[in-house]
């Protein structure tokens, strides 16, 4: 079985520096973002004051996200509510990448992790926002003060667990169907060399690809989504 699972293939080097690759993991996020840009230039053309059509598509979509921001982080929350759409579509149209042949930029730790750490900064902020500089070092030693190294370990943990979360599911995805097709090619070889195409490989990767690829994209897409407004929202209360 010749099945191969690297990394995004790097295409060049900026400046000739090996510390700043382009990768495909870039090439891939910026086609994502051109289509999100795209689409959004498509919903919102030619607007009316009576919505319908295409037009009312989008204004239920931005209301149905204002509403669950409203819900989940609590209310006056909506300046909120463009980070956490753009979340949502550069998370499920770059994990869908991969249903056009291009390699998910979700199933590289860099494009999660870069996510989480805006997450944790807007955290961070946030804390600092409501409850002073003061209120947010003092948070560090609740309940009492030798709880501190434990609360800072916590607190650097949240980047890294959402972050590794994606990122695992996405590229455990892109591994698993890897692994299949090579050894439906092995397997389709062994039974029906005969045929000049590997029957077995038909049907049973395109199933596989509705899950880690559609429902596994949306779920991750949500989920990252979600975590943000919570603790987004948990820091506004603190």
């Amino acid at each position: 079985m010749n099945a191969q699972v690297t990394g995004p293939k790097v295409y060049c080097y900026l400046f000739g520096r090996t510390d700043m690759p382009i990768t495909e993991t870039m090439r891939n996020a910026w086609i994502v973002m051109g289509f999100i840009l795209l689409l959004c230039l498509f919903l919102t053309h030619g607007l009316k004051k009576i919505p319908k059509g295409k037009q009312a598509l989008a204004e239920k979509l931005v209301l149905m996200l204002d509403n669950l921001v409203d819900s989940t982080m609590g209310p006056g929350s909506r300046a909120y509510t463009p980070y956490i759409a753009a979340l949502l579509m550069s998370s499920f149209f770059g994990s869908l990448a991969s249903l056009i042949g291009l390699r998910s930029t979700t199933a590289d730790l860099n494009t999660t992790l870069g996510w989480a750490l805006i997450t944790f900064a807007m955290i961070t902020y946030t804390k600092i926002r409501y409850g002073g500089f003061g209120g947010y070092l003092k948070s560090f030693l609740e309940p009492i003060f030798i709880m501190a190294p434990l609360n800072v370990l916590s607190e650097v943990a949240t980047p890294v667990s959402m972050s590794f979360r994606h990122f695992g599911n996405m590229a455990g995805g892109l591994v698993i169907t890897t692994l299949l097709l090579g050894a439906l090619q092995v397997l389709s070889n062994a039974v029906l060399g005969f045929l000049p195409v590997p029957l077995l490989q038909i049907g049973i990767p395109g199933i596989l690809s509705l899950y880690f690829d559609l429902f596994t994209a949306a779920m991750q897409a949500f989920i990252f989504s979600m975590l943000t407004m919570s603790y987004v929202g948990a820091a506004r209360e603190g």
